[in-house]
């Protein structure tokens, strides 16, 4: 076996199953589960109908690229969401279907890394653990890159030394941030491009969140929209990877898409084609649905934002607590260290959050996500109501207890 798997940490939900074990909690209050970010919201009729009425294509076997029908869907949607020209966006050499980013964005770093020049693979902290397990895995080095309150949560590439960009091949960026939701501004994209430009380093945007903001006149800004804004139209050394999970409520249709450089690409497909991870058939159909249809998505947000408002005004008179910018989670800060709080509010409320500390490393003597949780919005509004009483009266017996 590969040495590199005992470098592995064990998934943030592991360790949040054994914080909880033994623990029984009230049984006259059901559990309302907000530590996964699985959407709830009901999957449109329209993307399963069309999945039923393709089964019969389950017979075939599916190309590793795709249908062309849905790679040139994928393509117009780039091309309106993130206002780039259609001309530039060839739905043959800037697309790859794929079938869920989760898997995209592990094996993207299996195919990029030199395993023999002493690679390092830059990410934000806290971050989504893929890229950690994927850095690991390929042979490189993490360089974590605290994302701190002063900060807006957000990275700050000037803090990165120059023998680090040095010896870096690749770099994920999350935005709208896990956990936090923050935005990269254009401004610090571009920043992060011409950095790349300089040491030859390949960008990774997870932008799986970007569907989901709170002003329906400033959708977050795409590193491909950047990168084509500064005059880089063949989206050198950029790659974005997008998902209809969070944005179409399918999370198990596992469908997504990468797209951006040609010549990363071409490599990343050839290197698909021996992975074996395709998009079946019906799948790609009920997708070509869903990246068509943008009222579903209008609705979605609406919903997130009704669930936003009805738990911020509950809770804030208790604790500081903001609305984010883009996302479903609530980056709560809390009284007591975040593993205290999520056993303890498990064990009085029967409520379920993720503690920061479980999504992030400690580096340069910090751990960001330590005295934070995760809060995840997808439960029903109701049932986040019920929850945000549940956490005031929390926070209400733990300030008595102060």
């Amino acid at each position: 076996m590969t040495p590199n798997l005992t470098h592995l940490h064990p998934y943030p939900f592991e360790k949040l199953a054994r914080l909880k074990q033994g623990i029984v909690p009230p049984a006259d209050k059901p559990h309302i589960a907000l530590s996964i970010g699985e959407p709830t919201h009901p999957t449109p009729d329209f993307i399963k109908e069309t999945l039923t009425r393709h089964l019969q294509d389950l017979g075939s076997y599916p190309a590793t690229k795709g249908i062309p029908e849905l790679r040139a869907t994928i393509a117009d949607w780039l091309s309106n969401r993130f206002k780039i020209p259609a001309d530039f966006i060839d739905s043959d050499r800037h697309i790859l279907p794929v079938s869920g980013t989760r898997e995209a964005l592990f094996s993207f770093a299996q195919c990029i890394v030199d395993p023999t020049t002493k690679p390092i693979v830059i990410m934000p902290n806290p971050f989504y653990q893929i890229y950690e397990g994927a850095a690991l895995l390929a042979g490189a080095e993490p360089y974590f890159l605290n994302t701190l309150e002063d900060s807006g949560y957000l990275p700050d590439f000037d803090a990165i030394p120059e023998h680090i960009w040095q010896r870096c091949q690749l770099i994920y960026i999350c935005s709208p941030g896990n956990p936090s939701g923050s935005v990269m501004s254009q401004s610090s994209q571009e920043k992060l491009i011409r950095l790349s430009e300089k040491y030859g380093f390949v960008i990774a945007s997870d932008e799986c969140y970007s569907e989901l903001y709170d002003d329906e006149n400033h959708p977050p800004v795409g590193l491909l929209q950047t990168a084509y804004a500064m005059g880089n139209t063949n989206f050198k050394r950029c790659v974005v990877f997008h998902s209809l999970s969070k944005r179409s409520n399918v999370p198990g249709l596992r469908s997504g898409f990468v797209a951006g450089d040609a010549d990363i690409l071409k490599p990343y497909f050839q290197y698909r084609t021996y992975h074996g991870c395709v998009m079946p058939l019906p799948t790609q159909y009920a997708s070509i649905k869903a990246w068509q249809d943008e009222r579903h998505v209008q609705e979605n947000r609406v919903l997130y934002r009704e669930k936003f408002t009805a738990f911020i005004d509950i809770l804030e008179n208790i604790c500081a607590i903001h609305k984010p910018p883009a996302g479903f989670y609530v980056w709560l800060k809390t009284p007591v260290g975040d593993t205290d709080f999520a056993q303890q509010l498990f064990a009085q409320e029967n409520i379920t959050v993720l503690p920061g500390s479980y999504l992030s490393r400690t580096f340069n003597g910090i751990n960001p996500g330590e005295n934070h949780v995760r809060i995840a919005l997808v439960a029903s509004l109701p049932e986040c109501i019920k929850a945000a009483n549940r956490i005031h009266n929390f926070l209400t017996t733990l300030k008595e207890k102060t």
